[in-house]
């Protein structure tokens, strides 16, 4: 199938795209929905790199902005994705029923199928496979008790999860941040020709909040060796 790919520039989204690509349909554009604040649907932290991250993967980008509310991250959806010549659309969701109820309404009147490789998946296993899969991704915002600001920048590699799991058995978290527990944010994986680079940044940390905000980024070239 031809398929645009709706992309937050996380974990799950990349995976998504990647298993998409792997499984032989053919990605003709990256989606992307940025906000100035809070979004009740999509992520929100660094948003504003998915253009970036198109060019990263060498695909062109198509994106909307909404004011945060549920009516406007429907219509910016709604936006970006009218008009696409199109069969689906990818989404990296796992277990968010909001999400998948909310991007399935939008896609269905629009008449597009939605693609959803990680769909019901158990959680361990889609960590794991982010890792196997050679995608290296960040935490840039922790947003649960236990969760505090040493966790940003953590790579989500084994030893990341031991802490996230650690973290979990006191106050229930998810080991892939469903829940909105933490957010990511993907450098580098096979589909990218070339990798996401962090010049600057800065970090904000709250009682029980912290944020990683990319200020300055650039891309690249990946040794072909």
């Amino acid at each position: 199938m031809r398929l645009a790919a709706l992309c937050s520039g996380g974990k799950d989204s990349i995976l998504a795209m990647y298993l998409a690509h792997q499984s032989g349909h053919e990605i003709c554009c990256v989606v992307g929905i940025s906000s100035a604040g809070d979004s009740w649907i999509f992520h929100t932290p660094n948003a504003g790199l998915v253009p970036l991250i198109a060019e990263a993967v060498g695909m062109r980008f198509k994106g909307a902005e909404t004011d945060g509310t549920e009516a406007g991250d429907m219509k910016a959806l709604r936006d970006v994705l009218g008009g696409l010549e199109a069969d689906g659309v990818i989404m990296g969701g796992i277990w968010s029923d909001y999400q998948w109820d909310r991007i399935n309404t939008v896609c269905d009147d629009l008449g597009l199928m939605v693609y959803a490789p990680l769909w019901r998946k158990d959680q361990n296993l889609v960590y794991d496979e982010i890792g196997a899969a050679g995608i290296e991704a960040i935490i840039v915002g922790t947003f649960a008790e236990g969760l505090d600001e040493t966790f940003l920048g953590c790579r989500l590699d084994a030893a990341c999860k031991e802490r996230l799991i650690e973290a979990g058995e006191r106050i229930g978290l998810s080991v892939t941040g469903e829940g909105g527990e933490y957010e990511s944010l993907v450098l580098d994986s096979p589909m990218h020709e070339k990798r996401l680079v962090i010049k600057r940044d800065r970090k904000d940390a709250g009682r029980n909040s912290s944020l990683l905000t990319v200020e300055e980024a650039f891309l690249e070239t990946k040794d072909q060796n």
